[in-house]
């Protein structure tokens, strides 16, 4: 090999290796660039791929921010976690932000993504009816989060309350789900993402929210007046990376499949994750827009009022926030 030849083929390595590091740097640069946004969510179940696409789709990415997932047991606890400061977010039902709003605490409700409840109350062999479940156990999560208050609104809506039945408080929606398989507890609430699982554990869904109680909001997007005062240009940036991921998981069945068995670490035979898609399409339950529906808000605040985990009214528009929301869209081109 001519001298000449080699320091030709080492001017090229030395030219390689300078560019590599030189994309390192790049890429590096642009991951620090990247802002952190703290968000909660209730534990994974087989509609992940709805819930987790923003962050694990890189919408967030595209707006600049590396969305960190956090799960939770129940809503109440995100809340909880992020009045500490641990969350800039989290996602739930409208239920606990209204008593904490009323109680003084700063959050406020930025808009609900899941407007219409793909969730039920499942029970074991023998109970046909709500009337059946006078004196029964039924699991729920913590006071004030969604099954907690999705069950007493079934209770109220047939003319009984919380004294008629037994409450047994249990984590996360498959915990609920197993225990009433299991015959610990006699009825439990739950996603209707564990309906094809039903049947082979010989469960009935005896009621399901979207029919009963239709007025009732899954999912909400909630801030701390601590996010909004600081990170309010982010914060529109997140709800515009949302946006984006709930329209690509809604027209894109198979991602959204494989992210929600990714997620969960299914197996690719459970049914759940497409079932709940074809569910949620079906019934239109996810409003990309993120939409702020006043006349349920107003109906979910007489619920509290009615089970008593609301004292007085409290001034609804006082508790949302409206131009996070409409900036998101603006940003997105909606």
């Amino acid at each position: 090999m001519s001298k000449k030849t080699t320091i030709h083929r080492l001017g090229l390595a030395a030219l390689l290796a300078a560019t590599f590091v030189s994309a390192l740097s790049i890429t590096k640069s642009q991951a620090e660039e990247l802002k952190v946004w703290r968000h909660g969510v209730v534990e994974a179940k087989s509609d992940a791929g709805f819930v987790f696409m923003a962050a694990e789709g890189g919408f967030g990415q595209k707006q600049g921010l590396d969305i960190k997932i956090m799960q939770f047991k129940g809503d109440a606890l995100a809340l909880r976690a992020m009045l500490a400061g641990e969350l800039d977010s989290y996602e739930g039902s409208a239920g606990a932000p209204i008593i904490a709003g009323s109680r003084g605490a700063g959050v406020k409700i930025a808009g609900c993504y899941w407007p219409g409840l793909t969730y039920g109350v499942y029970s074991k062999p023998g109970i046909n009816s709500v009337a059946d479940l006078k004196g029964k156990i039924i699991a729920i999560s913590s006071p004030g989060a969604l099954p907690d208050l999705l069950v007493r609104a079934v209770l109220l809506k047939n003319n009984m309350t919380a004294e008629d039945v037994r409450f047994s408080v249990m984590g996360s929606d498959a915990d609920r789900f197993k225990a009433v398989a299991a015959g610990v507890v006699d009825a439990a609430a739950a996603s209707t993402g564990f309906l094809p699982l039903a049947k082979k554990n010989n469960l009935k869904l005896l009621v399901n929210a979207h029919d009963d109680v239709p007025d009732y909001l899954r999912f909400c997007i909630n801030v701390s007046d601590k996010t909004l005062a600081e990170r309010g240009d982010e914060l529109t940036k997140f709800l515009a990376a949302e946006m984006q991921g709930w329209s690509y998981a809604l027209a894109n069945r198979d991602k959204m499949i494989e992210l929600s068995r990714k997620v969960t670490h299914s197996k690719a035979d459970d049914p759940r994750p497409a079932f709940i898609f074809d569910e949620v399409t079906r019934t239109s339950a996810i409003d990309p827009t993120m939409s702020l529906p006043m006349k349920k808000l107003e109906w979910m605040q007489e619920l509290l009022l009615k089970t008593g985990n609301l004292k007085k009214p409290v001034d609804i528009n006082k508790l949302v926030v409206t131009e996070p929301r409409e900036r998101a869209l603006k940003l997105i081109g909606k």
